[in-house]
């Protein structure tokens, strides 16, 4: 599914010296390395404050708790997405809300959001779920109304650039109060081991998840908030500080790839491909994700292995058919496109190292099995 290995002898000779020099420094955790990656993804954002931490997971439970949610305060997030944007709602004892999906774009669903807003809500986490930004304009319409907070999810969407109704363009997780990211090695921008960080525009915020991130401590023994350990080691830093400058070419790559895939699955209607958006940015492709048609998906994936391709189903299960967050409050007629997309998508290979002849050969073994 990622070509690590491909992307890694492209940039060798940096990622190699930069990880030696790390290792003699001694400096393994916040050391200056990660000093130099926060200030270089600041700028790259055009964010005021990147704060690094130890994976995505933390970096959404930390800006929960930088925000100061209470147990018992309902957040509405997306039904079709990892277990980790919900994880980390229950972990804290927060209520999780989930709502179902846009059938084109797999984004939270505006109305299903208006619908589940109540006098609980105090936050919304849009997921810019295989790298598509959600729509934020009206996210952050509702949340201006309601007097709510955004937490941006952009984990796999680290690069993608949303231009608002006003023609600004913003990178994902630079809209809301607060965005997190995973760096995670099959991300976009991905490190060679658990990765993550927040962003966000607000300094007093900014000083509060600084203090979390490190025990609570803002001076050494003194602990002003409640925290938790979640750092960036600096060998993780260098390598992304190896990886920023390549961000968007990386991600051009990943486009150019996805459009190779649409036009070789053009006119075939048992397959849906997923949007392309020619006049912007706003896809980076973490993930190309198909919608199969009168089409046994399950059949197709064991059909692609023995071929030995690569594929993946993101998401079997939706969230609140999970074991762990089944609630008695939701009801299945509110997760329609969910509950489809579950029996429908398939995810094909995606990365910087995909090559025509690649591309031919699953494309042209997908569409002999789904016509034969």
């Amino acid at each position: 599914m990622v070509d690590l290995k491909g992307q890694y002898q492209k940039i060798k000779e940096r990622i190699d010296t930069s990880v030696l020099e790390v290792i003699e420094s001694s400096a393994f955790v916040n050391g200056p390395e990660v000093h130099a990656f926060q200030k270089e993804l600041e700028g790259y954002l055009d964010v005021n404050h990147v704060i690094p931490c130890a994976n995505g997971t933390d970096a959404l439970q930390i800006a929960m708790m930088g925000l100061g949610l209470q147990p018992g305060d309902e957040v509405i997030t997306a039904d079709f997405t990892f277990a980790a944007t919900v994880e980390v709602i229950a972990l804290l004892h927060l209520t999780p809300v989930l709502v179902d999906v846009d059938p084109v774009n797999f984004n939270i669903d505006i109305e299903a959001i208006k619908k589940a807003i109540t006098p609980k809500t105090k936050a919304i986490v849009p997921v810019h779920l295989f790298g598509m930004a959600a729509n934020m304009d009206a996210i952050m319409d509702l949340a201006k109304e309601h007097d709510l907070y955004v937490i941006e999810d952009n984990a796999q969407g680290i690069g993608a650039t949303y231009t608002g109704r006003d023609g600004k363009k913003v990178k994902t997780g630079g809209i809301g109060h607060v965005g997190t990211t995973s760096f995670f090695p099959s991300k976009n921008l991905g490190c060679y081991g658990d990765g993550g960080a927040i962003f966000t525009n607000d300094d007093e915020l900014a000083h509060t998840i600084r203090g979390i991130v490190n025990h609570g401590m803002y001076k050494r023994y003194h602990h002003d908030v409640v925290g938790v350990n979640s750092r960036l080691d600096s060998i993780q830093a260098t390598v992304l500080r190896a990886k920023l400058p390549h961000l968007d070419t990386y991600n051009s790559a990943r486009r150019d790839a996805a459009r190779k895939y649409t036009e070789a699955f053009m006119n075939q209607e048992k397959i849906i491909t997923p949007v392309i958006c020619d006049s912007c940015d706003c896809h980076v492709f973490h993930q190309y994700t198909l919608r199969l048609k009168d089409t046994d998906r399950d059949a197709l994936v064991a059909h692609l292995q023995k071929k030995q391709i690569p594929c993946g189903v993101y998401y079997p299960i939706p969230l609140h058919k999970q074991k762990a967050y089944q609630d008695d409050r939701y009801n299945e007629a509110d997760f329609p496109v969910t509950n489809q997309l579950v029996q429908d998508v398939i995810s094909l290979p995606m990365h910087t190292e995909l090559d025509d002849e690649q591309i031919a050969f699953i494309t042209s073994t997908i569409i002999d099995f789904v016509n034969k």
